[in-house]
């Protein structure tokens, strides 16, 4: 399409803007304890989609551009302080294309980087002019819906009992949440109506939904080195996915003999028999039109913007369905 070609330079224009407000950051050489593993954190091949939504959200209301950036690189931050504590957490050694920091250092050096992440991230956002105390008290009551979604991911490994509905209540918690604030600080900055705001973190709630669910399928579907993480720490953990529930609810019996069956195989031999239980049963289908319907949600979660107004997030919301990683 014609009006992809704009849009994707757009993109690049706002992911090098994130990534040299990153580098600018007035961080001390010392103690080299806190500060080289925050850098080596923050780098790595991320996508940056965060902040790319917060930048598309606000210009869509001609919002200031450098408040923009401040809260754009205080979610990106957020989310990578959330990354560093969720890796120890599920025991990954790899993200954004490299180690994982705890797996580059050790557990007591990620923690007290991911919260040296967190504080940085709260600096940025005070540095907000418009709205200041709106987008400081969302952004903070995002970040503990998030601890709260990752609390109900621990508390749901290895049970049998949690519906679908539950981990999409879940997931919106945990991944939907981040991008739905970053959708609604957009509209915050530029100045709109509580309704206008409302619905932009709606959008941005569904569409992080369906990203999770697309997530759930690459860690199936997807060649490690593409992702730039490490793929199976899912399965190894027991945590339940829209993939494991689907499946069993599907056929709860064949379910259970399929996973004792393959609980010894080797990591490689783990996933290649997840991923064919899950091709022949219909289960990778049936997750894959999920995550269609719920950013179809998404779309018309935006009815009550202009056309204009709701282009950028709409070409947003089909970066997000076709990505491959």
């Amino acid at each position: 399409m014609a009006a992809t070609d704009p849009f994707t330079a757009e993109i690049a224009n706002i992911r090098q803007q994130v990534e040299e407000g990153l580098r600018q950051l007035d961080l001390p050489a010392r103690p080299q304890y806190l500060y080289e593993p925050v850098r080596y954190g923050l780098g790595g091949t991320a996508k940056r989609l965060r902040p790319v939504l917060v930048t598309l959200a606000g210009r869509s209301f001609d919002a200031d551009e450098s408040d923009l950036l401040n809260a754009a690189l205080a979610v990106e931050i957020l989310h990578n302080f959330t990354l560093v504590h969720d890796d120890i957490m599920d025991g990954d050694d790899q993200r954004h294309g490299q180690a994982s920091v705890h797996r580059r250092w050790d557990v007591s050096t990620a923690i007290l980087a991911g919260v040296g992440m967190f504080t940085l991230s709260q600096l940025l956002i005070g540095k907000v002019l418009t709205n200041p105390v709106d987008c400081w008290t969302r952004f903070n009551q995002a970040t503990m819906e998030i601890c709260e979604g990752q609390a109900y991911d621990k508390q749901f490994e290895q049970s049998d009992e949690i519906s679908l509905d539950d981990y999409l209540a879940m997931v919106g918690k945990k991944t939907g949440n981040l991008l739905g604030l970053c959708a609604e600080l957009g509209g915050i900055i530029g100045e709109q109506s509580n309704e206008i705001c409302a619905g932009l973190y709606r959008f941005g709630l569904l569409l992080g939904q369906a990203f999770q669910i697309q997530d759930d399928i690459l860690e199936i579907t997807a060649d490690a080195t593409a992702m730039g993480k490490s793929l199976g720490s899912d399965i190894a953990a027991g945590k339940q996915t829209v993939l494991t529930i689907a499946a069993r609810e599907r056929n709860p019996g064949e379910w259970q003999v399929f996973c004792r069956e393959n609980v010894k195989l080797n990591p490689v031999d783990t996933r290649k028999a997840y991923y064919d239980y899950y091709q022949l049963t219909g289960v990778l289908q049936h997750s894959r039109q999920l995550a269609d319907e719920y950013i179809e949600k998404a779309r018309q979660a935006l009815s009550e913007l202009t056309d204009d107004q709701r282009r950028r997030l709409l070409n947003f919301a089909d970066l997000v369905l076709t990505r491959k990683k």
